[in-house]
C-alpha cells in the first residue's frame, strides 16, 4: 500500500460532498466549515480537484473503454448482463434509461463544475494562486462534458449570480471558451512538479489539455455528426497545438525514462516522469479504482491468476476484441507484456504473474487440474445484444493487466487498488506533436514525425520506423500506448474510424449512425435539467 501526502483522511472524507446537477442552492454546502478553516478550505479544494475520481474509477471507464474497439462486454449465461448496460456500450446501443449508470457521468462532471464555482465564489478576489488551478479544473470538467456529450453549459459565473437553470451552449462556443479560460489561467497555475503538486492542475496540465483541445479542433468546432465532416479538413489550430507541446517538451520536467509496465503498477505515483496529470487512488482512503475486477479472468482470482489468491470475486466481463489484440504484435515491445495473450496465436496457455513485479512467471495457471487456455476470438451462444458467451465462455478474449493490482490490498479492501490513473502523459504530447506535423503543422526544434514517433518506439523497445509514419501508423501506435486510458474513442472519432466494424457492433443495425459520435444524456440529468433536450439521434 502506498500513502499520498496530499490531503489527510479527514479532508478526503469531507471531499465526498457534492451536488448532482446545476440547479442547486449554492448556500447548501459547507455551512459547518467556515472559509477561514484550513481544514475546510483544503477539503473544498480536494472536492474541486477530484470530482472526476468517482466516475473515472468505474462508470466512465465502462462507457469509454467498452464503446471503443478495445473490449466487448460479454456476459456468462446471463451473469453480468445487468439489463445490457455493459453490452449496450459495446454495440453502440446506449439508452438514456438502461445506461443511466454509465451516461450519468455527465452529472458527476456537472457536480465538479458546480464545486469549482462555489469555491471560486468564496475565494478572496485576486487570489490567483488558489483560483487559477480551480478554474483549470473547471475547464477540464467542461472539456470532458463537451468531448462526450456535445453541447455543454458554460457555467463560469452563472451560479454566483443566482441562476437556477443554465442552457447548454453550442459545442463550438464551448471549445472556444475552454481555450480562452485555459489561456487566462495558465501562467498563474503551479509550475513545480513534485509530490505537493501531484494531482493538481499545473500549467503543464493546462498545456496538455490545450494540446488535446487543439488536435481535436475540427471535431469540436464543426458538426462532427454531419456526413460532410471529414477528419482531413483543415485544422487551424495545428501550430498552436505544436506550440503547447513544445512548452511541455522544453520544460525538461517530463520524460520517457519510466518502464512502460512499471509506471501503471500499484506503486506508481508522483515519481513517474511520464505523468503530467493523474488522478490518485489509494486502497484505504481514496477508494474506487477496481480495473482488475473487470479485466481479469472471471475465475482468475480464487485460482491463482495473480499468484496470490484474490478472495473477492472477479467480474471478468471485459474481453479484448481480437481486432484490437492484433495491435500488440511488435517484436520486443514492452507494451505486449500488459496483455495476457499473443495476437499471433488463436489461443494461449496462461501462466501465473508475480504479485510484486506483475511479470509473468513460468508457473502454469491451473484450474480443475488443467492449465488455463485463453482464446483470442470470442464466440456468442446466440446473436443478440446480450453478448452472451455462455457459462463456459469465460476464457474467451485476451485480457489486460496494465493496471496490475496489489493482491493484498485487493483482498483486504474489497477489490480496491492503489494504481493512480494518468489523464495526460508526456508520451501523449510526443505523439500529438507527431500527429500535428503529419496533418500539416509546421515542424519545430528539428523534430520530424519519424523522430517523434521513434521516441515512443525506442522507450518501449519496439522496432523503429525507417520512414515517416502514416496517420494509420499513428492511430495504431496510440492504441498500443494508451490502452485503458480512455482516449481511444476520442482518437477513433478524430481519425474518422469510429464507424469501422469491430467486435459485435453489427448486432445493432444503427451502430454506424454518425450521431453516435456523441453520447446521449442520461435520464437522470434530463430530469434534473428540464430545460435541456436529448442529443440528436436518441
Amino acid at each position: 500500500m502506498k500513502t499520498k501526502n496530499i490531503f489527510t483522511g479527514a479532508m478526503l472524507a469531507l471531499a465526498t460532498i457534492s451536488c448532482s446537477d446545476l440547479d442547486v442552492d449554492i448556500k447548501s454546502q459547507y455551512t459547518d466549515y467556515p472559509m477561514d478553516s484550513d481544514m475546510a478550505l483544503e477539503a473544498r479544494i480536494s472536492n474541486a480537484y477530484y470530482a472526476f475520481r468517482d466516475p473515472l474509477n468505474r462508470r466512465y471507464d465502462e462507457l469509454l473503454s467498452l464503446s471503443s474497439d478495445e473490449y466487448s462486454a460479454v456476459c456468462f449465461d446471463g451473469g453480468w448482463l445487468d439489463g445490457r448496460q455493459y453490452s449496450n456500450c459495446s454495440t453502440h446501443s446506449w439508452n438514456a434509461s438502461a445506461n443511466d449508470n454509465q451516461l450519468n457521468v455527465c452529472s458527476s462532471l456537472l457536480s465538479g463544475i458546480t464545486n469549482c464555482n462555489i469555491l471560486l465564489r468564496d475565494l478572496e478576489e485576486g487570489d490567483t494562486e488558489l483560483s487559477a488551478p480551480v478554474r483549470a479544473a473547471r475547464a477540464f470538467y467542461t472539456f470532458l462534458f463537451m468531448d462526450n456529450f456535445g453541447d455543454t453549459p458554460i457555467a463560469d459565473d452563472n451560479l454566483t449570480q443566482g441562476a437556477t437553470q443554465i442552457d447548454r451552449s453550442p459545442r463550438a462556443d464551448v471549445a472556444r471558451w475552454i481555450e480562452s479560460e485555459l489561456l487566462a489561467v495558465r501562467d498563474d497555475c503551479p509550475s513545480e512538479v513534485n509530490e505537493s503538486t501531484y494531482g493538481t492542475p499545473t500549467c503543464w496540465m493546462v498545456d496538455a489539455l490545450l494540446a488535446k483541445l487543439y488536435i481535436n479542433w475540427n471535431v469540436y468546432t464543426q458538426d462532427v455528426t454531419s456526413a460532410s465532416w471529414s477528419p482531413d479538413d483543415t485544422n487551424e489550430k495545428l501550430n498552436d497545438c505544436i506550440t503547447v507541446c513544445d512548452r511541455i517538451i522544453n520544460s525538461g520536467l517530463f520524460d520517457l525514462s519510466d518502464d512502460y509496465k512499471t509506471k501503471f503498477m500499484y506503486t506508481n505515483g508522483s515519481h513517474i516522469k511520464d505523468f503530467i496529470y493523474a488522478v490518485p487512488y489509494e486502497a484505504t482512503l481514496s477508494q474506487g479504482m477496481m480495473y482488475a475486477r473487470y479485466r481479469t479472468w472471471r475465475y482468475g482470482g480464487a485460482n491463482g491468476f495473480y499468484t496470490t489468491v484474490l478472495t473477492p470475486s472477479c467480474g471478468g466481463n471485459f474481453a479484448m476484441n481480437p481486432e484490437f489484440a492484433e495491435l500488440f504484435c511488435l517484436p520486443g515491445d514492452r507494451r505486449n507484456d500488459v496483455v495476457v495473450g499473443d495476437p499471433a496465436q488463436d489461443s494461449i496457455y496462461v501462466y501465473q504473474y508475480d504479485p510484486e513485479t506483475g511479470e509473468v512467471t513460468d508457473v502454469p495457471h491451473m484450474y480443475e487440474g488443467k492449465q488455463v487456455v485463453f482464446t483470442k476470438n470470442i464466440t456468442l451462444i446466440r446473436e443478440d445484444g446480450d453478448l452472451d458467451v455462455g457459462a463456459n465462455g469465460t476464457r474467451q478474449g485476451y485480457r489486460s493487466i496494465k493496471f496490475y493490482p496489489d493482491p493484498d490490498d485487493y483482498n483486504l479492501y474489497e477489490r480496491n487498488q492503489d494504481n493512480d490513473i494518468p489523464i495526460f502523459r508526456y508520451a501523449d504530447i510526443i505523439l500529438t506533436k507527431c500527429e500535428a506535423i503529419t496533418r500539416g503543422g509546421t515542424a519545430t526544434q528539428g523534430d520530424t514525425p519519424m523522430s517523434l514517433f521513434n521516441q515512443i518506439r525506442s522507450y518501449v523497445n519496439a522496432p523503429l520506423l525507417t520512414e515517416a509514419p502514416s496517420l494509420q501508423d499513428i492511430l495504431d501506435e496510440r492504441g498500443r500506448e494508451f490502452l485503458d486510458e480512455h482516449w481511444r474513442r476520442n482518437d477513433l472519432i478524430r481519425f474518422g474510424d469510429y464507424e469501422r466494424p469491430w467486435g459485435f457492433k453489427y448486432i445493432n443495425p444503427d451502430n454506424a449512425l454518425l450521431t453516435n459520435r456523441i453520447f446521449p444524456l442520461s435520464q437522470s440529468v434530463l430530469q434534473s435539467n428540464t430545460n435541456w433536450n436529448q442529443n440528436a439521434g436518441y
